[in-house]
């Protein structure tokens, strides 16, 4: 962590972006972005933030329409320079970045396109270049290996994960889980880790929660970590500690009734826990600092982000995020200090 370096957070009802100073959490503005936005990916190379546009309104399951755009910020000017019109793709939600090879992967839900499917872009002329069928209708987040040969798609309802071959552009394997929510991989491409199984609000009964483990190299879960709250949200520390959204309620199982939700954390390798730290309500993203140390969880519920101290489990700052309805924050980018600007 530097001087300079600066947190993004989405207010999904904003819609807004809101920028912090990453050392001093001190705000440092809002942008304006078209509604509804939901998830965010920085692209180092080009210095632009990524935001997937998804709904009109609403959420996964419960919106007034699926939208069809990615708006690009540059992170630096905190504007936006370009909003790329995917359609007739829509419901674009999860965002993966393979900078070395100048891809951008998108999510995309089912519809006059075709299947659920990874939209691929280039980064450099933000043209499509690309579609994979993830052979589910909601993926809905979706993570890359770090040499960038394989993808793995969370997907709500189907029962299992969707595993592509981002080489051949096609899809590879299905590993059967429940219905399933975050997905993150381990900094060195061994293992998928995903929350499990989709979030149910009706008080329906549901399998055990947890995080089930993938091995990249036979596609098979080689193990499951049971945790006694709902999860949603997943990150992998670049130290490749394992971090997990818990969900708590107040009053009974139903949306709108969180009470303060707990980060979760686990050792490399091993996944035995670490610890935890109370965060905001329903946290639904994770981002972690550069170097492991600190970890950023919003919650859309209370409309929150907590930075916390991976080494401590205590809480440095809690960020309120503007919003004017529900829902509340939502994606999170960390955006190191770049050339030319203070700190570097």
């Amino acid at each position: 962590m530097r001087n300079g370096d600066v947190l993004a957070v989405v207010s999904q009802s904003g819609p807004t972006v809101s920028f912090y100073d990453a050392i001093t959490h001190q705000p440092l503005g809002t942008l304006e972005l078209p509604s509804e936005p939901h998830e965010l990916c920085f692209d180092p190379e080009h210095r632009v933030l990524y935001c997937a546009i998804t709904y009109r309104s609403g959420y996964y399951g419960e919106n007034m329409g699926r939208a069809h755009e990615i708006a690009v910020i540059d992170a630096d000017a905190r504007e936006i320079v370009e909003v790329v019109d995917i359609a007739p793709e829509h419901g674009p939600h999860g965002l993966a970045l393979d900078a070395e090879n100048r891809r951008l992967y998108v999510s995309v839900e089912a519809g006059p396109a075709g299947p659920g499917a990874v939209v691929v872009l280039d980064t450099k002329t933000r043209k499509q270049i690309g579609r994979i069928d993830t052979g589910a209708p909601g993926p809905h987040w979706f993570a890359i290996t770090p040499d960038g040969r394989r993808g793995y798609a969370s997907n709500k309802e189907a029962p299992f994960v969707s595993v592509v071959d981002l080489e051949a552009s096609r899809l590879l394997h299905q590993v059967p889980v429940p219905g399933s929510e975050g997905i993150a991989v381990t900094p060195d491409g061994k293992h998928v880790c995903v929350a499990t199984p989709k979030a149910e609000f009706d008080g329906a009964t549901v399998a055990p929660t947890g995080i089930e483990v993938i091995d990249t190299e036979t596609n098979a879960i080689v193990r499951t970590i049971r945790t006694e709250d709902p999860v949603f949200s997943v990150n992998v520390t670049s130290a490749g500690t394992l971090l997990v959204g818990g969900l708590r309620f107040a009053g009974g199982p139903a949306l709108g009734r969180q009470g303060p939700g707990r980060l979760l954390s686990y050792a490399p390798g091993t996944y035995e826990p670490l610890g935890s730290a109370e965060v905001g309500s329903f946290p639904l993203t994770i981002a972690s600092s550069p170097d492991g140390t600190r970890a950023y969880v919003s919650a859309v519920a209370s409309s929150t982000v907590s930075v916390i101290d991976l080494e401590t489990h205590r809480t440095l700052a809690t960020l309120p995020i503007d919003r004017r309805g529900e829902p509340g924050a939502h994606g999170l980018a960390y955006i190191p200090v770049g050339r030319g600007c203070l700190g570097s």
